[in-house]
């Protein structure tokens, strides 16, 4: 990787991390304040799915849109919708407008992620480039997952819910002037018949439709790693630090190997990533019920965060060798889609799942799923870069 590529991707990586700390930020402050107002839990329940449910309806426009017009465009509208989101919370802190602050800076989150994922799909050259800034990229959501959050909690117990909102309406500008000298890079030329083509079209593809499946096997792993180590933890009667403990093991570690493999890029192969990943989650999930203990847990937590946290990188970097070069954003609008898609539904299909067959069983059920697509990870074997 070239100085310059080096310095770029810095950049890059900072935008992210403000443009998602703000919608972290706002996702931990904006319930404290509906549950100080006098709110139902289930109020609570629909102000924070409204963060993701943005997120489904509007990966695939932003998908089209940087398409069109690459990285400063889409990204200084984000900017400017999640300003204005979180500055009508400053403004008005009620649950209506708390609610338009979700829509506003989760919409902004996921669609300026498509755009600087794309431009930095395109910044790289050849597939070891392509892991390596890709792991340094997914690197940005777990930093913000804790700046966002952390410092909103500060300035709310410091100086008030209407002082942290104004923090969060800040984030998005820094975002904007980090990525400001960002060169841009030449428009790719649309092939003629994929204007005329859905995005959907792109499903067609075997390769991309195995991706996606695999995707979406994990992400629900990830989900069922945070909803359910929770609820087994209550059961063995853990206290909440130590619950907390656990599943912040898990991050770090996720974080941590996302550092790592851009030192073994050269050697490894996505497909061999991904399918050892998949299998280590199996075994790791049919564990998991069993162990009673919290340093037990905690170890299975760690592994579990390597095995899960290898993957994006590989996934990423694949998608762009897959997909045409004119509809990268589509199919990271497609790939953003089917993620949140299932991030909103599939906590409550866990939730039925655990009240009626235990908590465990839900563990087991994950790994038998994520074990049987290992045999889609086999299946990337020898797939070639996209003309």
């Amino acid at each position: 990787m070239t100085r310059r590529l080096n310095q770029e991707l810095a950049r890059l990586i900072t935008a992210q991390v403000c443009i998602h700390a703000a919608m972290a930020g706002m996702r931990m402050a904006t319930p404290l304040l509906a549950l100080q107002q006098g709110y139902s839990a289930a109020s609570v329940g629909v102000l924070l799915a409204l963060f993701a449910l943005t997120q489904v309806f509007l990966a695939l426009p932003a998908g089209r849109f940087a398409d069109r017009h690459g990285l400063h465009r889409p990204l200084a509208i984000c900017v400017g919708v999640s300003f204005a989101g979180s500055a009508v919370a400053v403004a008005w802190p009620h649950f209506a407008s708390l609610c338009l602050a979700a829509l506003c800076t989760g919409g902004a989150a996921g669609a300026a992620v498509i755009a600087l994922q794309r431009h930095v799909g395109r910044l790289a050259e050849g597939p070891t480039e392509l892991k390596k800034v890709f792991s340094w990229l997914s690197l940005g959501p777990a930093v913000s997952n804790f700046v966002g959050p952390f410092f909103a909690g500060l300035m709310i117990d410091h100086f008030g819910f209407r002082a942290a909102f104004g923090l969060m309406a800040v984030l998005p500008l820094m975002s904007w002037w980090w990525s400001r000298s960002v060169r841009a890079l030449p428009a790719v030329e649309q092939v003629p018949e994929h204007r005329r083509r859905p995005a959907w079209v792109l499903l067609r593809d075997v390769g991309f439709r195995r991706l996606l499946l695999i995707n979406w096997c994990l992400s629900s792993c990830w989900d069922v790693h945070t909803f359910v180590v929770p609820l087994l933890g209550h059961e063995r009667g853990l206290s909440a630090s130590v619950i907390g403990t656990i599943l912040g093991a898990f991050a770090v570690s996720a974080s941590g190997v996302r550092m790592l493999l851009p030192l073994f890029a050269e050697r490894v192969h996505e497909w061999a990533v991904i399918m050892a990943a998949m299998l280590t989650t199996a075994l790791l999930f049919g564990v998991y019920p069993l162990l009673q203990g919290p340093w037990a847990m905690g170890l299975c937590s760690v592994l579990a965060g390597f095995a899960l946290g290898s993957v994006q990188p590989m996934i990423m970097s694949t998608l762009h060798q897959i997909t045409p070069h004119d509809r990268h954003g589509e199919a990271l609008g497609l790939r953003l889609m089917t993620i949140n898609a299932s991030s909103v539904l599939m906590p409550m299909l866990f939730g039925s799942a655990g009240a009626l067959v235990g908590v465990g069983s839900v563990f087991w059920a994950s790994g038998l799923l994520v074990g049987a697509g290992s045999k889609l990870a086999w299946g990337m074997r020898g797939q070639s870069h996209h003309p």
